[in-house]
């Protein structure tokens, strides 16, 4: 009897150690592996300015692409599946997904791809509660994505915490600060979540409403508040931000001053096609307010570089 209870132990515990050893010798795909090695820097810049976990960006990826192989990756470079939605404007593609020729987003680079989820995710309520969990939570994030609506497959959370797991993929989201993003390079196509607070290593909490005047992204100077300051905070070129805002390096800032972030348009938006003077404004001003080039306005309304604009002067501000 003794015998056949310390034979069962050691069946017992023999069966154990293979599962264990099936577990942790799990044939890896390489063509996985080399999606992982190729983009995790990307996921993890990600983590560093949105704080989403790189494990979850790169398990995503992996899931949405099948490590880069799907369509929309190959020809749309969207590896995030994500559909065009109303406020869309960039390129698009058709494809069969919960329904027929569906729309879907298509970006220049996978660059724009990673970065236009982290935002999409940033930016809408479906998936605030997210961003109250650990970074190290990749099976809250999981789970949470799938209960937030991302995918409609029923088993969305589970397979991305298989992929996290088997791949390894929690260790990139502690490896952030070993990866210092080209700012400069990428600010333009990241902003866009309202009220955002950034953080960076080297600088104390600042917050400025972001917001989106045809298309482009702008803060509303505060107090204090110059070019030299903004651009020190958000570590844009200096020089880009005089050249986004058309001044020159004497030009002020004033509480309320529009201060854009990116190179304003040639024209206003559509729908908005003149503009009455109020008094008191200039040109310079109503540039600011559309989003505009100032050498557009002249252009459009054929103007002297004497004018100076009248209360209830129609100037053109689209063709």
């Amino acid at each position: 009897m003794k015998k056949d209870i310390r034979l069962l132990i050691k069946l017992t515990m023999l069966l154990a150690l293979n599962a264990g050893i099936q577990v942790h010798c799990q044939t890896k795909n390489p063509s996985f592996e080399a999606y992982v090695n190729k983009y995790k820097n990307l996921a993890i810049q990600q983590q560093q300015l949105y704080k989403i976990p790189a494990s979850i960006t790169l398990a995503q990826g992996l899931l949405e692409t099948g490590a880069g192989t799907s369509r929309l990756a190959r020809i749309g470079n969207n590896h995030f599946g994500i559909k065009c939605k109303e406020e869309w404007t960039g390129g698009r593609m058709y494809h069969d997904d919960d329904a027929k020729d569906e729309c879907f987003r298509t970006y220049k680079t996978v660059e724009d791809s990673y970065l236009d989820h982290s935002l999409f995710l940033a930016k809408r309520i479906y998936y605030v509660s997210l961003f109250d969990l650990s970074l190290y939570d990749y099976k809250g994030w999981a789970n949470g994505l799938q209960k937030c609506g991302y995918a409609t497959d029923p088993a969305y959370g589970r397979k991305l915490i298989s992929l996290i797991e088997t791949y390894e993929l929690y260790k990139f989201d502690r490896t952030q600060s070993l990866i210092k993003p080209a700012l400069d390079d990428i600010y333009e196509i990241r902003i866009g979540a309202a009220d955002f607070e950034i953080s960076r290593p080297g600088y104390s909490k600042w917050r400025h409403n972001l917001q989106e005047i045809n298309g482009i992204h702008y803060i509303t100077a505060q107090t204090n508040d110059t070019y030299v300051s903004i651009s020190k905070d958000l570590r844009l070129k200096l020089k880009k931000v005089y050249k986004y805002n058309e001044v020159t390096s004497g030009h002020t800032l004033s509480k309320g001053d529009i201060v854009f972030l990116q190179a304003k348009k040639k024209q206003a938006s559509k729908g908005t096609n003149t503009h009455i003077v109020k008094k008191g404004e200039s040109l310079y001003g109503i540039s600011q307010t559309y989003g505009m080039k100032l050498k557009s306005i002249y252009k459009y309304n054929k103007l002297k570089n004497s004018y100076i604009p009248s209360q209830g002067d129609i100037l053109k501000v689209r063709k």
